[in-house]
């Protein structure tokens, strides 16, 4: 529920088409809803504009179908990221709309419909080894209802490659950049463009590139002055970051 529900809800008491026992009814669990296991924050996106996103790994597929269940039954948007096939096809069973992106594990159920920005954000990878976090990123904007543009592999052992998307990354209200191995490409970008780089390091390279450490470190060391940094392998946070800025 988002201030847009609460004002019809409110809207529809004045006006009689709603008792105000089933408009308790319809607030009573709005700060959250306890399942035993998780205590589910109905009120978030009141707070912060975006619903809760279901974190699925080291959960069950039990727990995960019923989380999604419930908030389901609010006509909530979902998104479940880091999921298995098993839980999608757990969820599929109690929601038709489910759909499952299996390179990037993400779940999204669209239960209402929203409009997308004029804005778009732009996510740029540096190889195809990326894609799992890029697709991670790429759902996680598009559910929050933001217009995106993918160019994928473009790292900088052939920057002419990225030469040739210029115009469409520099027409991006946000950058959002994901390489591993030195995580060279979010400085190369960051030197080029006027918008907000946010620079996702992956756990992709060979050993002294220790799970991605060599890509966060380079990233954090970046002397292009617009670039941000999210943890490593994290295309949900590095995208929902970014939908807020497109959103300004």
């Amino acid at each position: 529920m988002d201030t847009i529900d609460i004002k019809q809800l409110l809207l529809n008491v004045k006006e009689n088409k709603v008792d105000i026992e089933d408009a308790i009814r319809e607030l009573e669990e709005l700060p959250f809803k306890d399942l035993g296991f998780a205590k589910i924050d109905n009120h978030r996106e009141i707070r912060v504009g975006y619903p809760e996103v279901i974190y699925c790994e080291g959960k069950t597929v039990e727990q995960v179908k019923e989380i999604v269940e419930f908030m389901a039954s609010k006509n909530n948007n979902i998104l479940g990221t880091r999921a298995s096939e098993d839980m999608y096809t757990a969820v599929k069973e109690i929601c038709k709309e489910a759909e499952y992106n299996k390179l990037g594990r993400t779940i999204t159920v669209n239960k209402k419909k929203q409009a997308f920005t004029d804005s778009y954000i732009v996510i740029v990878s540096a190889g195809t080894s990326d894609l799992p976090v890029v697709e991670e990123a790429y759902e996680t904007a598009k559910i929050l209802g933001n217009r995106v543009e993918k160019i994928t592999d473009v790292g900088v052992a052939g920057i002419h490659r990225l030469f040739s998307k210029l115009d469409i990354i520099r027409g991006a209200k946000v950058v959002i950049v994901i390489a591993g191995m030195e995580g060279a490409l979010a400085s190369v970008i960051g030197g080029l463009v006027n918008k907000p780089v946010i620079a996702v390091p992956t756990s992709v390279g060979y050993g002294a590139n220790f799970g991605g450490m060599s890509a966060l470190l380079s990233m954090l060391n970046s002397c292009a002055s617009g670039v941000s940094v999210v943890n490593i392998d994290n295309g949900f946070g590095a995208a929902y970051n970014a939908s807020i800025i497109n959103k300004l």
